[in-house]
């Protein structure tokens, strides 16, 4: 990446961090800038360029795989692909705008990633679960910027399919990306009638639940600890949906 033609810069805290990423580096890839076949640099290298978290690029990378723009190779690096990969299973983000969207895709979230928490105490590296120690610290960390959190809460999940050793769920959850997450489309917060500040304990509290089975390679009550997670999940949003629908036919 040239550093020279992209000095870092100061970006408003309000704009996804991600996403600008994501927009710059997809733009360097069209204009050539970076070509097709070339290795991207190093996350730290991106990290000090543009001054974000690993976090960020991250998040960054898995966007621009689901996208097609780029494939990662476990242990070598991030390859810009010759050609746009097409996929076979696609999700558009834009299309989840309802509550009724975000319980449908909790839905879909509960059948694989119930098994995927399984799969990945049996079989997770003591370098991963490092990874995922660090993904909820850095979630605990940015709960008041938004864009952040859903960055960390989504590169823990997907370190959980990561550690499968299955590339098909990890494929699928970078498809997915972060709007599997649903405070990227609704406050669930305000939509559960709860301040932020329970909202995030508890959620920190089944995220630690998930860590903890993971850590103890304990795959039954690691599968329970994520069904625990996605079911509360789910039933705090169905409860509003509901209550919002009677609102609205008796209103």
């Amino acid at each position: 990446m040239d550093t020279q033609n992209s000095p870092p810069r100061v970006r408003r805290k309000h704009r996804s961090l991600a996403q600008e990423l994501v927009t710059e580096l997809s733009q360097r890839i069209r204009d050539g800038v970076i070509k097709r076949g070339d290795k991207l640099p190093t996350e730290s290298a991106i990290m000090e360029e543009q001054g974000v978290s690993r976090t960020v690029v991250r998040e960054a990378l898995s966007r621009l795989q689901a996208a097609g723009l780029v494939e990662t190779r476990h242990g070598i690096g991030t390859f810009v692909l010759d050609t746009p990969s097409p996929s076979g299973f696609r999700i558009d983000p834009a299309t989840i705008v309802t509550l009724r969207d975000v319980l449908a895709i909790l839905e879909l979230r509960i059948s694989l990633e119930v098994e995927s928490a399984g799969l990945a105490a049996q079989r997770r590296s003591a370098e991963q679960l490092t990874s995922m120690r660090e993904a909820l610290d850095a979630l605990s960390q940015n709960v008041t910027h938004s864009g952040d959190a859903v960055a960390s809460d989504f590169q823990f999940h997907l370190l959980i399919a990561e550690a499968t050793g299955n590339r098909y769920f990890t494929d699928i959850m970078s498809h997915l990306g972060t709007s599997i997450i649903p405070r990227t489309r609704l406050n669930s917060a305000r939509i559960a009638q709860d301040d932020q500040q329970n909202y995030m304990a508890r959620l920190s509290r089944e995220h630690e639940q998930i860590l903890e089975a993971i850590a103890r390679q304990d795959s039954d009550a690691a599968r329970a600890a994520m069904r625990l997670h996605l079911t509360n999940s789910r039933e705090r949003l169905r409860q509003a949906h509901e209550a919002a629908e009677a609102q609205a036919l008796h209103g």
